[in-house]
């Protein structure tokens, strides 16, 4: 397909959409490479240009920090580079306690127009890119910013536009081509086929040039996958898959040859000419980038040395003459006077054009988005949809779309690296097989039952240990997590739902492992009805753990600290869960900490499932002097013993009479409030609560701005 066949629509004013440029925009590796790509039907290629373009503007925005407080305010990861060369660079506010990361800035990217920011390291280019995206705090950032004159909130820019961080933040065994199409399922709605959809995500896998590697994992250190250039442009495409109105990138080329550089710049061109707003931070272009600019601000410490087209840069340097003006402090002032002269000579050449503006009937902004997404953008695949023009849904999709995706998405990376669940299969059945063979066949005897008290305590303990593997998991996910939310992919909620569900498989198979290989080795009580619950009470400790562990992730940051954190709370767990100590001998300082003890639940339930027995004696007559300094002498004296303290106490104790009953132990333990399945579901509940708590530590702590 050439370009020329489109070249008649846009001699006629019509703005494709993405969709189409994509269709017709050449190939990156080689003009002569002959591709097909599918036809994506969207209903704009008969809709004229919009006379009512998109323009973001943003006056004197200033943004200042504490020099005693922590500069790099967000992780490098999330594509804000560390501010700590712009705060040494900054200029200097009144209070010398402050540096001045940004210093009036002020300009406007319009719709079908690329604007790049320029500047040396820590001029503010990133800053100036987090601020115009919603990354900076209201309440630090000064200025303002609006789009098409109406001032925007947060909730309606993450529906609207995207943002490409600077560092790539993929899942290193899914492929090229399924890492677009999950971007697919998330950002496109479920009204558009799933034809469409991959013949979106082929577009873009042709267009970023992208094709040689789309069966190729994206990698890691120890998975060899796709090269570092190729991985930067897959960042971009999960970003612009949706087609979205406005569009921030940090540093797009970076890390990238020139070839492929210039590729990017290509594609984001024709983003922009498909009625985007394109706002990019760029770091030494090249000419032939250059020259795809329509828009430039060059900024030195924190401050705008130049604003405008590339085309007025000769006129814009010779007009400050061969000798340059000492300082960055005089080219602000020259620019300032320079722009405000062509501002004038503007408006005496068309005095009119001040009028027609304030006359023109003004289209409310989100008509404006409506009408813009009748032709395409967004890719709403509802453009007749009347309600477009008073709302502009939040997510593409409904909460259980959004959980099904997700699911896939980590069932597809689990199925490629089944190394980790083998490693904790592994684990549980070493375990099982070692504790049956310490603790084979125990009998009734007052032996035995303190060995069963240690092999439930131990046994419990060893599955919350086991959850511990869970730390990594969602650390390694976080920064992923926090870049799909941040533009809404989906909601947090679909998030926690999603890997609760997708972990139940898991744990019900540890489970039924660990108690096919320990109950009927040990010997214990209950039969089959006995082994389901032990079975059930070990699934829901792997829950209750897993959960937990789950909820620390969600708050350590470090994985290593977070092993720390819960190997010592599991260790305090175990200590307080009443097989070191009864209940009856904790402090009451302490007491509290015996009630939240995710162990106390489940030793208490599989005890109560081993003694509850009314039938069963564990200590009888002559037994009663085992464990005793008496337990040595012959039997004949021990019922001699017997003889004596039945006359004492008036009741008749033979060697055969039960002394000792499993409701006795229990009583001994100090298992008297709860039955065995109030502590099954109260552990259940322990699970669920700490998933609660890991949403709340997403919906409270991913929030992804600079103070």
């Amino acid at each position: 397909m050439e370009l020329k066949e489109f070249s008649p629509r846009i001699r006629r004013g019509i703005n494709p959409t993405l969709g189409e440029l994509l269709k017709c925009v050449e190939d990156a590796q080689s003009p002569d490479h002959d591709h097909h790509i599918l036809e994506l039907g969207f209903p704009c290629s008969s809709v004229p240009r919009s006379s009512y373009p998109f323009v973001l503007s943003f006056t004197n925005l200033t943004y200042s920090v504490k020099v005693g407080r922590k500069v790099n305010l967000i992780p490098s990861c999330f594509g804000a580079k560390s501010t700590t060369a712009e705060v040494k660079l900054g200029s200097s506010n009144a209070n010398a306690n402050t540096k001045v990361l940004l210093n009036g800035i002020s300009g406007e990217a319009r719709e079908g127009e690329l604007m790049a920011v320029l500047g040396a390291s820590g001029s503010g280019k990133s800053t100036l890119i987090d601020a115009l995206a919603d990354r900076i705090s209201k309440d630090s950032l000064k200025g303002s910013i609006t789009l098409n004159g109406e001032a925007l909130d947060s909730r309606l820019l993450k529906v609207i536009s995207a943002y490409v961080m600077q560092d790539d933040l993929l899942f290193p065994m899914l492929t090229v081509e399924e890492t677009l199409m999950f971007s697919a399922e998330f950002r496109l709605p479920r009204s558009l086929s799933k034809s469409k959809k991959k013949a979106r995500v082929q577009a873009l896998i042709d267009q970023l040039g992208l094709r040689n590697a789309a069966t190729t994992v994206i990698g890691d250190e120890g998975h060899r996958g796709v090269s570092g250039g190729e991985r930067r442009r897959v960042s971009i495409g999960i970003d612009i898959i949706h087609d979205p109105i406005v569009l921030f990138l940090d540093e797009p080329t970076s890390g990238l040859d020139s070839t492929s550089a210039f590729m990017v710049v290509k594609v984001l061109q024709r983003i922009a000419q498909s009625g985007s707003i394109v706002v990019m931070s760029i770091h030494q272009p090249s000419y032939r980038i250059l020259s795809l600019l329509d828009r430039l601000i060059f900024l030195s410490h924190g401050q705008t040395v130049y604003g405008g087209s590339p085309a007025n840069l000769p006129v814009f340097f010779g007009e400050v003459g061969h000798e340059t003006p000492g300082g960055t402090k005089s080219l602000v002032e020259f620019n300032k006077s320079w722009q405000l002269n062509k501002n004038q000579q503007r408006q005496k050449a068309d005095p009119n054009s001040l009028i027609n503006s304030i006359t023109r009937p003004k289209l409310s902004l989100k008509d404006a988005i409506s009408a813009s997404i009748s032709r395409g953008k967004l890719v709403s695949g509802a453009p007749n949809d009347p309600s477009l023009s008073s709302s502009v849904p939040t997510f593409a999709n409904p909460c259980w779309i959004e959980i099904a995706v997700i699911s896939k998405r980590s069932l597809t990376n689990s199925r490629r690296m089944p190394e980790l669940f083998g490693i904790r299969l592994g684990a549980v059945l070493v375990t099982g097989l070692i504790l049956a063979t310490m603790f084979w066949k125990l009998d009734n005897s007052p032996k035995g039952v303190q060995e069963r008290l240690g092999f439930f305590a131990f046994a419990m303990s060893t599955t919350f240990y086991t959850c511990a593997e869970a730390i990594p998991i969602f650390l390694q996910e976080r920064y992923i997590f926090m870049r799909e939310t941040a533009y809404n992919a989906y909601r947090r909620s679909s998030y926690v739902l999603a890997h609760s569900l997708i972990s139940i498989p898991s744990l019900l198979f540890l489970s039924l492992a660990f108690a096919a290989t320990t109950f009927w080795a040990v010997g214990l009580a209950g039969g089959v009805h006995g082994f389901l619950f032990f079975f059930f009470t070990i699934c829901s400790a792997f829950w209750a753990g897993s959960s937990f562990v789950t909820f620390l992730s969600g708050i350590v940051t470090h994985v290593m600290l977070g092993y720390t954190v819960v190997v010592a709370i599991l260790a305090y767990f175990l200590l307080f869960s009443g097989f070191f100590i009864s209940r009856d001998r904790i402090p009451l300082y302490w007491i509290w900490f015996h009630y939240i003890s995710l162990v106390k639940y489940p030793y208490e339930g599989v005890l109560q499932n081993e003694f509850d027995d009314p039938t069963k004696c564990f200590v009888r007559g002559t037994q009663m002097f085992d464990n005793t300094p008496l337990g040595t002498v012959p039997v004949a004296m021990k019922l001699e013993l017997l003889k004596s303290m039945s006359a004492t106490l008036g009741v008749n104790i033979t060697g055969s009479t039960c002394v000792t009953t499993g409701a006795d132990i229990l009583k001994q333990q100090g298992i008297t409030d709860l039955s065995k399945w109030s502590c099954l579901w109260i552990t259940v509940a322990w699970g669920f609560f700490f998933r609660f708590l890991f949403y709340l530590t997403l919906l409270l702590g991913s929030k992804n701005k600079r103070r």
